[in-house]
C-alpha cells in the first residue's frame, strides 16, 4: 500500500516553488561571494535569520518545544545532527564558491547514495535493489556533468581536476554530512516534531558557522567598489530570504499538503539553479555536462519517488 497520495496541482507547484527557491539561494551565495562576503558569514545570515523567524512562527503557532520529554538518546543527537547541518552548510557554500553552481548542486546530490552508505555501516540495512541499480547511473551523469576527464573544456584530466577538485571535495563532503544527518534523524529522533527538530538544527548550524566568524576574524561583509558593496548585499539579502522562505513552507505548508513520498521532486533544484546561474551570473556549461546533469536529475528523482511508495 503506498504511503502517499496523488499530488494535487498546488501541491506539486509549492513542491517547484521550494525547489526554485533553494536554487535561487544558492545562485544569491554565488552572487554575494563575488562581492566579498565569505562563506561563513553567509551561513550566520541565513541559518541565525531562518532560525529566529521560526523560532517566532512557533511562538505565534504555540507549538510545545517537548524537549523536556525527549528521551537521553534524543538530547544527544540533537545536537549532534545540528552540528553536521552546519558543517554541511558550509561545505556545500564552499563548494559553491569554487564550482559552478549547479555542478555544485548535482555533486551533492549524491547524498542519497550516502544516506544507503551510512545506513549500511552504522545500522547494518542493505541498500535497496533500486538503489544499487541507480548508483552507477548517477556515477555516470555526475562524470559527465563534472567532466572528469576534461574532454569538454579541452584541458585534459589533470588541468581540470585541479580546477574542480577542491570544489567537489566541498561538495562530496556536504553530501556524506548530510546524508549521515539523514540517516541519524530516521533511526534516533524520527518520533521528535520536525518543525522542534528543524528549529534545533537552524540554530545549531548557526552557533557553527559564528564560531567559524570568529575564528576568521569576524563577519566578512560586502565590500569593494560601491556596484560591487550593492551586489554583495542583494546576494545576501536574497540567499537569506530564499533559504527563510523555502524551510518554513517546507515545515508549515507541505505537511497540510499530503506531499509525503514525493519530496523527490524537489531534486529538480539543480535544473533551476542551471538556468538561473546562466540568467544572473553568466555561468554556463557544455552540452554534454547538461546531459549528464539531466541523468542524476532523473535517476534521484525516480529514486526518491519509488522510496516514498
Amino acid at each position: 500500500m503506498s504511503s502517499s497520495r496523488a499530488l494535487s496541482s498546488t501541491a506539486f507547484a509549492t513542491l517547484l516553488l521550494i525547489a526554485l527557491m533553494m536554487g535561487g539561494n544558492h545562485v544569491a551565495a554565488r552572487l554575494a561571494f563575488n562581492n566579498g562576503v565569505d562563506v561563513a558569514t553567509a551561513v550566520v545570515f541565513r541559518s541565525v535569520v531562518s532560525a529566529l523567524f521560526l523560532f517566532a512562527l512557533l511562538r505565534v503557532q504555540r507549538v510545545p518545544f517537548g524537549l523536556d520529554k525527549l528521551s537521553a538518546r534524543q538530547k544527544r543527537f540533537l545536537p549532534l545532527i545540528g552540528l553536521l547541518i552546519g558543517l554541511q552548510s558550509l561545505s556545500i557554500y564552499s563548494s559553491v564558491a569554487r564550482l559552478p553552481v549547479a555542478l555544485a548542486l548535482l555533486a551533492f546530490n549524491t547524498y542519497p547514495l550516502c544516506a544507503a552508505f551510512w545506513d549500511r555501516v552504522l545500522y547494518g540495512k542493505k541498500p535497496e535493489r533500486a538503489m544499487l541499480i541507480a548508483m552507477p547511473v548517477i556515477l555516470v551523469g555526475l562524470a559527465l556533468a563534472l567532466d572528469v576527464f576534461g574532454a569538454a573544456s579541452g584541458l585534459g584530466a589533470s588541468a581540470q581536476w585541479a580546477q574542480i577538485g577542491v570544489g567537489v571535495a566541498f561538495a562530496v563532503a556536504a553530501a556524506l554530512l548530510f546524508g549521515l544527518a539523514m540517516i541519524l534523524t530516521q533511526h534516533e529522533i524520527s518520533s521528535v516534531d520536525g518543525r522542534v527538530r528543524t528549529l534545533t538544527t537552524l540554530s545549531t548550524a548557526g552557533l557553527v558557522a559564528i564560531v567559524s566568524v570568529a575564528l576568521h576574524g569576524g563577519l566578512q561583509l560586502p565590500s569593494g567598489p560601491d556596484p560591487s558593496i550593492a551586489m554583495g548585499w542583494v546576494g545576501l539579502g536574497m540567499l537569506t530570504f530564499l533559504y527563510g522562505t523555502a524551510f518554513t513552507i517546507m515545515f508549515t505548508v507541505l505537511p497540510k499538503l499530503g506531499v509525503a513520498g514525493n519530496s523527490a521532486i524537489m531534486n529538480v533544484e539543480p535544473v533551476f539553479a542551471l538556468a538561473l546561474a546562466w540568467l544572473i551570473l553568466g555561468q554556463s556549461i557544455a552540452p554534454i555536462q547538461v546531459v549528464g546533469a539531466l541523468i542524476v536529475v532523473a535517476a534521484v528523482m525516480v529514486l526518491g519517488l519509488r522510496r516514498g511508495k
